[in-house]
This record gives structure tokens, C-alpha cells and sequence, in this order.
């Protein structure tokens, strides 16, 4: 672990041991981690909309670092606003199909075994466009968000051992059990500006710049303004900054935004905030009469559901590398020889999409053979002929040095 640069960029020199304190500190700052095509999930931000700076007393990075990493707010309400730009071309509703594919689930139309309350294909919604969300949270046995729709609205709450999703315009109930201990479910993408900072700040080595960047305040509290930037060229991400409470060092929004410049590619954060306790009917809910209740366990068994694709892509995933460190970082794995989805590999939109991304990405060769480049303003994908995927937040350049170095 290196040390963290200071606010004012001064660095250790080499050699210098980390203190205890810097130690823990240290796990909590990192470039953003490269899970696999999920990566893509992480790269959320626009820039972010202070108001006002705050007369607050100086403090290091080390020292705001160490704030986020001893914050124990327990108890907290409010709302928070996602928007998300990753750039990405319409695909004229063939990324639906094949969200649906990859869920087991028949477009979130409930049909064939699915739920449309179904956490795991709902709340994939923040991915892409802006979203508003209510949130709440009463320890480690009760929280609450509320994705706010047209005209309705999805709700995930945690109450004990009891897991609910609603989706108020399908009226459909999905329930799940949590594990022994009532420990907060799982959600497949961060939803609150903790979320986003947890998965992007928990470690820090030498590739990593982290200073104060000044003070703001955001939803009406003053805040310190941590930024994050990658020393090492090739990386798509060209800062995190994350807004940390003043007095509970609680993340109240975070962004990152791309090498390239111009709009943000993610922008989350709360918009009001409150560290009063949630009322406890916040986190009641009995199934509305007349709701279709889907049981976990009963849609795991369903035929229909199958998961056959999911299950697929998680046996590929136990064998995924990472090439590269830091905010170079690139996640491989092998698809067992199967390149790109063709016309008459799987048929209907699961073939046209095959057809159409061909023609959205760069062609690229290389010591590894030849592939095609798919890109986003943050998270690119090279997809060999023979199958292999190197994905990272990096240049189409680093990505095929990546392949070659795999070779």
C-alpha cells in the first residue's frame, strides 16, 4: 500500500511505512474495481451540483478517509437522485430482450415463472437514464428503497428476516428470506451514494491521487469534497469525487467523471437527507389484496425460469482473471469459443442483436488475433473471435495490450 497523497499533493517518500491508522484508512480509497462485464454498473456520474462553500476546518485526505471509514450512522431517511450517461447506442429495445436473457426472466412481465418484482431484474433500471429513489434505513435488520415511477412506484424492503418487493403498477409481490442474523439483503446495483462509495473507495496503492477538494454543501449539509484520480495513463475514469458529511461521515453524493470530459457519465445524491430515526411503519408491508405473490424459492424452481443464460455466465465468471493493476485493471475470462451471438446462433432478437453490435464496435487486431472493441464513455469490452472478453474502465489501446499480454 502506498501512502495517500495529501490535500496539498505532497507524497511520502518511497519506502515510508504506513502507519496503523493509514492502514485502515487505506482500504476504504481505490480506483474503480473491474467485476467482469458488470463493471459497467460502477460507472455512474455527472458532475456534481454543490451549492455554497461551507467555512470548515481544514482537514487532510488521510483524516477524511479515516471519517468515511469510522462512520456508523445507523439511521437515516431521505430521497437521492441518479442519473446516469454511459453513452450508450438506442438499440431500439434489443437490450430488454436481452436483460431478459441473461435474468431468466421474460422481460419483467412476470410471465413463464418471472416476478416484475423481482429485485434482481428491477433495480437494473438505475444502469441507465435518471431515476429518483426513497430511501430509509433503521439499522442492520430494516431498510427501505422506493424506485419512483410514472404513476407508480417499486419498493424493496428489508423488515427482519423478511424480504419484499413490490411493483405497484403490476401489483406483484416477490418474497425472499434473508440469512439467519437479518443481515442487508444483497441489491445488484448500488442505489444510495454510500453504495457507489463503497464499491469505489476500499483500498489505494501507489497508481491513486485521493486530496480534499474543497467543501460544498449538498442537501442542505455542509460537506467535505474527497476527489479521487488515477495517476496512471490509459484509465477511462478521469476523477471521484465523493461529498462526505462534516459531522457524520456519511457519502451524500458521489461522482465520477470520464477521461474524456464533457457531461458527467453518473450523478448520485441525495437531495434530502435525515439522520432521525425512520418511523417503523416506514418498513411494514402485507401483500395488497389481489397481488400475485411470487415465493424465492417456488420462482427458483419454476422450469420456465430456468436461468439457463445467468447460469452460464456465472460458471464463466468463476474463471475470470484480472490483468493489470490499478486503474488499469482488466477482467478476463473465456466463453468456451463462442465469440459474438450470430443470426442463426439463438435466432429471433437474441440473433438480430448479434448482427447489430458487429456493426456498432471497432475491429482491432493484435499478437492475441482479431476482435471487435465495444465502448462506452467509461467501461469497454473486447470480445475476441475465439471468444475471450477483456473488459476494464481503459482505452481500447489498453485493452488489446491486455489481450496480447493474456496471449
Amino acid at each position: 500500500m502506498a501512502p495517500i497523497d495529501s490535500d496539498d499533493n505532497t507524497t511520502a517518500g518511497a519506502g515510508e511505512e504506513l502507519s496503523t491508522r493509514r492502514r485502515k484508512a487505506a482500504r476504504y480509497v481505490v480506483p474503480v474495481a473491474v467485476m467482469g462485464v458488470a463493471a459497467a454498473t460502477i460507472g455512474l456520474v455527472p458532475a456534481l451540483a454543490y451549492s455554497g462553500d461551507p467555512d470548515l476546518p481544514k482537514v487532510t485526505a488521510e483524516e477524511l478517509v479515516q471519517k468515511i471509514a469510522e462512520s456508523d450512522v445507523q439511521q437515516l431517511s431521505g430521497t437521492v437522485r441518479i442519473s446516469t450517461d454511459l453513452g450508450l447506442p438506442d438499440l431500439g429495445g434489443l437490450e430488454s430482450s436481452l436483460m431478459s436473457e441473461m435474468s431468466g426472466g421474460p422481460g419483467g412481465d412476470g410471465k413463464d415463472g418471472g416476478s416484475s418484482a423481482d429485485p434482481s431484474a428491477k433495480l437494473t433500471q438505475l444502469v441507465s437514464g435518471s431515476h429518483t429513489l426513497r430511501v430509509a434505513a433503521d439499522g442492520p435488520d430494516r431498510q427501505k428503497v422506493s424506485l419512483l415511477e410514472d404513476a407508480a412506484e417499486y419498493s424493496l424492503i428489508h423488515d427482519g428476516k423478511d424480504v419484499w418487493g413490490y411493483d405497484s403498477k403490476s401489483n406483484e409481490v416477490y418474497h425472499s428470506t434473508a440469512s439467519d442474523g437479518g443481515e442487508r439483503p444483497e441489491k445488484d446495483v448500488p442505489a444510495t451514494p454510500k453504495d457507489f462509495a463503497d464499491q469505489a473507495l476500499k483500498a489505494i496503492d501507489d497508481t491513486t491521487s485521493v486530496k480534499v477538494g474543497g467543501t460544498a454543501q449538498v442537501a442542505g449539509r455542509d460537506a467535505y469534497r474527497l476527489v479521487v484520480e488515477p495517476k496512471q495513463k490509459g484509465s477511462t475514469v478521469g476523477a471521484i469525487t465523493v461529498a462526505v458529511d462534516a459531522e457524520t461521515g456519511t457519502p451524500l453524493k458521489f461522482t465520477l467523471t470520464p477521461a474524456s470530459g464533457g457531461a458527467a457519465v453518473v450523478d448520485a445524491g441525495f437531495t434530502k437527507v435525515s439522520f432521525a430515526k425512520p418511523d417503523a411503519s416506514t418498513f411494514d408491508f402485507t401483500p395488497p389484496k389481489g397481488a400475485k405473490v411470487t415465493e424465492a424459492d417456488e420462482q427458483a424452481k419454476a422450469p420456465e425460469h430456468g436461468r439457463g443464460a445467468e447460469g452460464d455466465l456465472a460458471k464463466e465468471l468463476d474463471g475470470l482473471k484480472v490483468i493489470g493493476e490499478g486503474w488499469n485493471s482488466v477482467a478476463a475470462f473465456d466463453t468456451g469459443g463462442q465469440g459474438l451471438p450470430t443470426g442463426s446462433a439463438g435466432g429471433g432478437d437474441l440473433g438480430d442483436l448479434g448482427g447489430f453490435l458487429g456493426s456498432l464496435g471497432d475491429q482491432v487486431k493484435g499478437d492475441f488475433g482479431s476482435g471487435t472493441v465495444f465502448k462506452t464513455r467509461l467501461v469497454n469490452a473486447l470480445i475476441t473471435e475465439d471468444g475471450k472478453v477483456y473488459a476494464g474502465a481503459v482505452t481500447k489501446d489498453a485493452l488489446v495490450k491486455a489481450a496480447d499480454a493474456a496471449k
